[in-house]
């Protein structure tokens, strides 16, 4: 179990990227904030020892994306319908950050290549490191990212994305 300096420093480090991550997965604020307490009491449960910050940082962002998919594939989540979507008029949600209108796009891609596209791009990991944090090799990493650049590509209607 790790003293309330480690996860106080954790959460002040890091939790934006779990939060961002969350938004990618679950587009769904009180959901976000569930798997974001759920991810930092795993790590405060933790006995791992971290070789480094980006371990550590490597090891959250593994976490985050196995208990959004955790959320995603629950019994409640599939067999509930959105009282959005029930409603005559839909009333419309301002972004809660900055980030969150920067990755509108992103979320839109399928689930499979948000991640990559998150990790590369909002994140600043190279191709390898996005590989041995996704347990994928890496030259599927590469095709993902093309792959997602290319329908980011099709949906803004420009150039390829940078």
């Amino acid at each position: 179990m790790r003293s309330e300096q480690e996860i106080t420093r954790a959460i002040a480090r890091h939790a934006d990227t779990v939060r961002r991550i969350c938004l990618l997965h679950l587009k769904n604020a009180s959901d976000t904030e569930d798997v974001f307490q759920e991810v930092f009491l795993k790590y405060a449960l933790s006995t791992v020892a971290f070789d480094s910050e980006e371990h550590e940082k490597a090891w959250l962002i593994r976490v985050t994306i196995n208990q959004c998919k955790d959320v995603l594939k629950s019994f409640f989540r599939r067999n509930a319908v959105s009282l959005d979507g029930l409603l005559p008029v839909a009333v419309k949600q301002e972004p809660q950050d900055t980030h969150s209108s920067e990755i509108t796009y992103a979320i839109s891609l399928p689930q499979k290549y948000r991640n990559v596209i998150y990790l590369h791009y909002y994140e600043g990991y190279a191709a390898t490191e996005i590989a041995d944090i996704m347990h994928k090799p890496v030259n599927t990493v590469y095709t993902m990212l093309a792959r997602a650049r290319k329908l980011l590509k099709e949906k803004l209607g420009g150039d390829e994305v940078e």
